[in-house]
């Protein structure tokens, strides 16, 4: 811990309400023992910096408390080798966020509002005492290796494995088949690569096999599967055929399977000779066979149906409607077009759930429609192509592949809604679909339809990675993602709930091959990444850089599995007594095994139970609220709701100025100790203002905010034992864009609290 700590306000950022020098002399009174205290005019500045490290270099000072702008701005100006840096956000969630208790803002020139002064005070308090409470992390450096891990060999998995190799990195390359190429080797062409973006390309798949083959830096394994994964991040033992083979990370790129084809039963496939999936035309046009298989005659007039489960669902919709406003008919009273259509099967809702798959693939149902349709008007002597859709969704640069189809003889495309498709005599269809943009009502024959296929990730499929994890073989999934790779889409796209291990391709979601080969190079540079990190004992993200890790005083432990349970990245396993067993380098520091723990035997170097509740209990408490006001801690997420603050002063908005805000790196990692110690205090509430979470969820640390809800229940037998109303505590889901809506949130929050009168505690 420092012992000679320096405190350095910010002139320009506490302005121009409060004054810097009356900062200064008011924290000096606090804290005899600092080492230095000192204002600049902008710390921020060449001679701002240069102002610090003087008092570095001439050995005055070991540790750095900066006050002035949010610690999200500025890092690196403020970064000193050697040294311990707090910074203390004078400046965005202090003097541009301050209000007058009346609403009103303060006059410039006038002496500083007592309630901004209190504000003031208690963030250099805060700071000062965090700084502390810190010491230098001193991290665990593991031996690793640098070989990494790519599973499958299709074209995401070699692009992968190539790039790796050409950063310099050996690459185990892993395939089940006995060739290399996956899904790829079935493609006749494949959607725009390059410029200029409107014709069908060869997918050159033949040169890359070659080219993964032939470099030194790639062990190809074919017909092998990862039988399991031990270890963690840079020290992984994985089992392949029967040998054991030490990797730093893996790359998961096992792709996809075609989704169980039943669901497209009502709409004739199995049943009719000539309706098949967009992946069996694909290896027919591949073959050069793209004839009916009925008769085998070329399939001249094919419908592509580009999205089966909207058209579908529309028509059931109408259907129910109709059903509410006429009376059932008997059964043998129908005559006509219902005779003709007697063999059409209507999809029920419950076949309707199991096509889910097609709605993550939309965009790639409707470029294969497109690709489709061009095999029939390019490679069949006067083929006539009909792409039927209800939403064709071809964003960013694949608009040039959508208007170069449109401009295409022999293709024609209409918005509608698919109601039934029957056979005639002879194998021929008919397709029947309303509000097309040919007419309120068609029927339209046909040789073939094509119906879309869905993509099921090969996760949902097998144990791919088989973990040797206490939390078990599979990576976690939410019923949301329906099997693919769990990750926070927003922030983390590469990622999973295993540190290490990264998805890429159509395992993540469905994509093109111009997307895969991009998703392919950023999985392998996340791979990189973590192991360079843990290499130098640093986390990867979204604490990237972080040195620290958690410690456990194992003698209090009282083998509960709380953390163990609860942490979301599997870090935790058990020894044979049930201890926790910890695997630094699968942690990301969240903070989350601290929150769990009921005895606080978890801790880390710069963040732990002692420090925030010391912090906390340095916000100054008027004994009455008559006297200034009502007080609350805010404890915010440091990846959403503090940035949003941020972004919420730095846009002009303002709140009430009887907050303190105390960020947390996730409100997984809260301890019900601080909100004890928050309301033994004197404090009139607590506000936990976190990621959303759910299945949808934001949160960074993938279930911190979910936790941190489940938890409530703790804290209101923690607060009941003390006589305080549990109600005092709320917790609010934020996310980073929604920076307008935090200062309502505040204001109805600090209301509430008002609402409910002081708290007990006050004046103790």
């Amino acid at each position: 811990m420092p012992e000679k700590i320096g405190v350095y306000i910010d002139e320009s950022s506490v302005g121009p309400y409060l004054k810097a020098d009356e900062l200064a002399e008011f924290i000096k009174g606090e804290f005899a023992d600092l080492a230095a205290v000192k204002t600049h005019p902008r710390l921020n500045s060449e001679d701002g910096r240069k102002l610090i490290q003087a008092d570095i270099d001439a050995e005055t000072i070991d540790a750095v408390c900066v006050c002035g702008p949010s610690p999200r701005y500025d890092w690196d100006v403020f970064d000193f080798d050697g040294v311990l840096v707090e910074r203390v956000n004078l400046r965005e969630q202090c003097a541009m966020a301050y209000r007058n208790p009346d609403g009103t803002l303060p006059e410039e020139g006038t002496e500083a509002p007592r309630e901004l002064r209190m504000m003031a005070q208690d963030y250099l308090k805060m700071g000062v005492v965090k700084l502390q409470k810190t010491s230098f992390p001193d991290p665990e450096v593991p031996d690793g290796t640098k070989t990494i891990l790519v599973l499958g060999g299709g074209w995401t998995g070699l692009n992968a494995a190539m790039g790796g190799a050409a950063a310099g990195y050996d690459v185990v390359l892993v395939e089940r088949e006995a060739e290399l190429g996956g899904k790829a080797r079935n493609l006749a062409k494949s959607f725009p690569l390059a410029h200029p973006w409107t014709e069908n390309v060869n997918t050159g798949l033949a040169e890359m096999i070659q080219a993964v083959e032939s470099n030194d830096k790639i062990t190809v394994k074919t017909s092998a599967t990862l039988e399991k994964l031990d270890g963690a991040p840079g020290q992984y033992t994985a089992k392949v055929g029967g040998e054991e083979i030490p990797v730093g990370a893996v790359v998961m790129a096992t792709g996809w399977e075609p989704q169980e084809k039943g669901y497209l039963e009502p709409l004739g496939y199995g049943k009719f000779k000539n309706v098949a999936t967009s992946s069996e035309f694909e290896i027919m046009a591949r073959d050069g066979k793209m004839v009916r298989p009925s008769d085998g005659k070329p399939a001249k007039n094919v419908a592509f149906i580009v999205d089966v489960g909207v058209c579908v669902s529309k028509g059931l919709e109408k259907e129910a409607a109709q059903a509410e406003e006429e009376p059932e008919e008997p059964q043998e009273e129908k005559k006509g077009a219902d005779e003709e259509e007697e063999d059409v099967e209507v999809l029920t809702f419950q076949n309707l759930e199991t096509c889910k798959h097609l709605a993550y693939s939309s965009e790639l149902n409707s470029l294969v429609g497109l690709k489709q349709a061009g095999y029939v008007a390019d490679g069949i002597e006067d083929g006539q192509a009909y792409v039927f859709y209800d939403h064709m969704m071809v964003p960013g640069i694949n608009e040039r592949y959508y208007k170069a189809a449109q401009d295409k003889s022999g293709v024609m495309m209409t918005k509608g809604s698919i109601e039934a498709i029957r056979e005639e005599s002879g194998g021929d269809l008919v397709v029947v679909a309303r509000d097309t943009l040919l007419g309120e009502y068609v029927e339209l024959p046909v040789d073939m339809v094509v119906l879309p296929t869905g993509m099921v990730p090969t996760t949902a499929l097998s144990e791919v990675v088989n973990l040797q994890y206490r939390q078990g073989p599979v990576l976690p999934e939410l019923e949301l993602f329906d099997g693919f790779a769990d990750s926070n889409y927003i922030c983390f796209p590469y990622e999973t709930r295993r540190t290490g291990i990264y998805s890429a391709g159509c395992v993540r979601q469905p994509m093109s091959m111009a997307t895969a080969r991009e998703d392919a190079a950023g999985a392998m540079l996340k791979a990189i990444q973590c192991i360079t990190s843990l290499n130098r004992g640093m986390a990867v993200h979204p604490r990237s850089g972080d040195r620290s890790y958690p410690v456990f005083n194992f003698t209090r432990c009282t083998q509960c599995k709380r953390c163990t349970e609860e942490c979301p990245f599997g870090a935790l396993d058990d020894d044979p007594k049930g201890t926790p067993m910890p695997n630094p380098t699968r942690c990301r520091r969240c903070g989350t095994c601290m929150g769990a723990c009921p005895e606080r035997v978890i801790s880390f170097d710069n963040y732990s139970v002692d420090q925030i509740g010391t912090v906390i209990k340095q916000m100054e408490i008027p004994p009455k609220i008559e006297d200034g006001g009502p007080r609350a801690i805010v404890l915010a997420c440091e990846n959403d709701a503090y940035p949003a603050l941020d972004m919420a002063a730095m846009r002009g908005h303002r709140w009430s100025p009887y907050i303190r805000v105390v960020p947390v790196r996730c409100l997984g990692s809260v301890n019900t100790i601080w909100i004890a110690d928050a309301m033994s205090k004197g404090s009139d509430g607590v506000l936990l203002l976190g990621c959303k979470y759910g299945e949808d969820y934001q949160c960074h640390f993938m279930k911190g905010s979910e936790l941190c809800n489940r938890r409530m229940e703790n804290v209101a037998e923690s607060l009941n034992r003390l006589g305080v109303e549990p109600e005092r505590v709320v917790q609010k889901q934020v996310a980073i864009d929604e920076y307008a809506e935090i200062p309502r949130l505040i204001d109805e929050f600090m209301n509430y609290v008002l609402k409910l009168g002081p708290n007990p505690f006050k004046g103790y």
